[in-house]
């Protein structure tokens, strides 16, 4: 056969199969969810649907399959109005976003020595906190001693003195030789963000005094939008889109009212946003949060070019863990992948050991490299919008857009700076929180190596402590894994004290009835740092020794229906008379044969439960 016979235009790869329909699909979804169902008690495909049908946080409705209708008719081109595709197009380059590397280690030999260290080996922009439990106001000149400014954007933030910040930037980069035209960045000028930090009214004066002093670096852009800090207070996506248009909204109004043009307003304009392990939501939300802003620059008559969102994504701070910390590097990558192919023109993935200390160079070099390779060996960075069409993540897109906008409209009557002065923005945060606490504490919204595969025995990283940083009173940033990291601290320290926790699991039966549930049970006593002993037996009296010998007052039985229905209730009153006070199942209360457990059995462990209370019931009974 012929090169040219055998060419991959016209190799049919699927040629000996059928193209499946929808029904062919709906008949082995209601084959796998009615296999174990009684006959009669079938569920229907539009039950199927409903069971398969999941729901976000803040109330984003993510379907199992997706089809042509939740696509678009007309899909777009990058560049363009109404930049949903990106503001830019990617010609191929290396240089598809910027790797600004964050740097707020105290120390301002240390950190000029880190930024030129990332500069060197693959970032090409560097991002500055300045404050008093990170750089001096006094060592910006320090830090940026040997940068090449004119091809380094420079971005600077500050949690207590903004305007400060940003002028001591602006003066280094005055007294550099290179052409101003040249540089770029961003002040991190967020009045209304500030305020959100510090629980106080928004000052929004100083959006005009930021305008005027970044004036002389066209290539700057003064006002920061930064929607990540309410992500990290605890906000969805709906609520991080919404809050950051009506902030933008805010400030364009201020601009405006202060004689500025609203073209230039909007080229004032960075938007700081998060970027998480969902990595389609994320695309979505960047592609989401361009739309509407496109919409905004429409109404206000923005000339065309200019009403594209320009993002500096951040990974989040909200996912990252302290324990088994070498996962983050997973989540990482996740968010860092959704960003670049949401778009984002500047991107920062936070290092691994973040919720630890101060990071060393290597969880520096890890988190910068995690961009890197996806720009240059993964050569996501050569393609431009490289979701755009799916139905899935249009469908989502188009979602985002709709309910954020409802919820900028409720905000937008009075004010976004009157909803976080009054309160209502912490109502909204505090409200998603404890839906968000419902589903981390029964594990519906799982964390790798804290709530889910647990490393009892891991030795933290050791790192430098942060120092510590000065009380806000506003939003506070809640990290997701922190309420598993409590249950931790405290097991540790009743086992520092001498009086380690323990649950005893008896194991009824051979290792082919118990193993499973032994091996869930364990797993859900290790999130809390609980230890757990293994005790096998063939007679009741067998498990009430073994509880006696190993220290603690608190059992769980695992095995069979089978082993639970002849042994459950004998094994279980031994163990009461031999003192423990609980006695849990691990399973269904009904696989004893009887849901009446005279009080034997205080209760069962089962996928689904409220872990943290269970846990938190089991140490306030071991007395840790």
């Amino acid at each position: 056969m012929s090169a040219e016979a055998t060419s991959a235009a016209e190799i049919t790869l699927a040629a000996d199969f059928t193209t499946p329909t929808q029904a062919d699909w709906e008949k082995e979804v209601l084959k796998v969810l009615n296999r174990k169902r009684p006959e009669g008690k079938e569920l229907t495909i539009e039950q199927a649907y409903k069971r398969l049908t999941s729901h976000t946080v803040d109330g984003i409705t993510i379907k199992p399959l997706y089809t042509a209708e939740d696509g678009v008719d007309e899909l777009g081109f990058p560049g363009i109005v109404p930049f949903t595709r990106g503001t830019t197009v990617r010609t191929g380059e290396m240089d598809a976003w910027h790797v600004a590397p964050l740097h707020e280690t105290p120390d301002a030999d240390a950190t000029r020595r880190a930024i030129l260290s990332d500069l060197e080996q693959g970032a090409t922009s560097v991002w500055l906190r300045v404050d008093p439990d990170a750089i001096a106001l006094a060592d910006v000149p320090t830090v940026l001693t040997g940068v090449l400014l004119d091809l380094a954007p420079i971005h600077v933030s500050s949690r207590t003195d903004q305007l400060a910040a940003a002028t001591a930037v602006l003066e280094v980069l005055d007294k550099d030789d290179a052409d101003n035209s040249t540089m770029g960045g961003s002040l991190g000028i967020d009045p209304i963000g500030f305020a959100a930090l510090h629980g106080t009214t928004p000052d929004l004066s100083v959006l005009a005094e930021a305008v005027k002093i970044a004036k002389p670096f066209p290539g700057i852009r003064p006002i920061v939008v930064d929607a990540g800090l309410y992500h990290n207070a605890g906000a969805g996506d709906i609520a991080e889109l919404a809050y950051a248009i009506a902030t933008g909204v805010e400030y364009v109004r201020a601009l405006v009212d202060a004689g500025v043009s609203v073209d230039e307003a909007f080229d004032s304009i960075l938007f700081r946003v998060s970027a998480t392990t969902d990595q389609f939501l994320t695309i979505a939300r960047l592609r989401a949060l361009r739309l509407l802003w496109s919409r905004i620059g429409e109404v206000l008559e923005v000339t065309p070019a200019k009403r594209g969102a320009v993002q500096h994504a951040v990974t989040s701070l909200r996912e990252i863990t302290r324990d088994d910390a070498y996962v983050n590097v997973l989540r990482a990558t996740i968010a860092a992948f959704g960003a670049s192919a949401g778009g984002a023109e500047t991107q920062t993935t936070l290092p691994l050991d973040s919720a630890i200390g101060l990071p060393n160079e290597l969880s520096r070099r890890i988190a910068r490299n995690v961009q890197i390779l996806l720009a240059e060996e993964s050569n996501v960075g050569r393609v431009n919008d490289p979701a755009g069409g799916s139905w899935y993540v249009e469908s989502m897109t188009r979602q985002l857009s709709e309910q954020a906008w409802k919820l900028f409209g409720t905000l937008d009557e009075a004010g976004f700076a009157a909803a976080v002065a009054d309160g209502t923005v912490k109502a909204q945060l505090d409200e998603l929180n404890e839906a968000r606490r419902r589903l981390l504490s029964t594990r519906k919204l799982p964390i790798t190596g804290v709530s889910m595969f647990p490393n009892p025995s891991e030795e933290l990283p050791q790192r430098e402590p942060r120092p510590e940083a000065p009380e806000l009173h506003g939003l506070v940033p809640v990290r997701d894994s922190s309420i598993f990291e409590a249950l931790r601290d405290r097991s540790d320290a009743a086992r520092e004290a001498g009086n380690p926790p323990k649950v005893l699991l008896a194991c009824l039966g051979a290792r082919r009835d118990f193993g499973g549930r032994e091996g869930f049970t364990s797993n859900l006593y290790h999130v809390g740092g609980i230890e757990t002993v293994l005790a096998e037996g063939t007679t009741p009296e067998d498990f009430a020794r073994q509880l006696t010998e190993s220290g603690t007052s608190i059992a769980v039985l695992c095995s069979s229906a089978k082993k639970y229905a002849s042994q459950g209730f004998a094994v279980a009153k031994a163990l009461r008379d031999a003192g423990a006070q609980e006695v849990r199942l691990a399973g269904q209360l009904k696989e004893l044969g009887s849901e009446d457990t005279d009080g034997l059995i205080a209760g069962n462990v089962y996928d689904g439960m409220d872990v943290v209370d269970l846990l938190t019931t089991t140490l306030d009974k071991l007395e840790a």
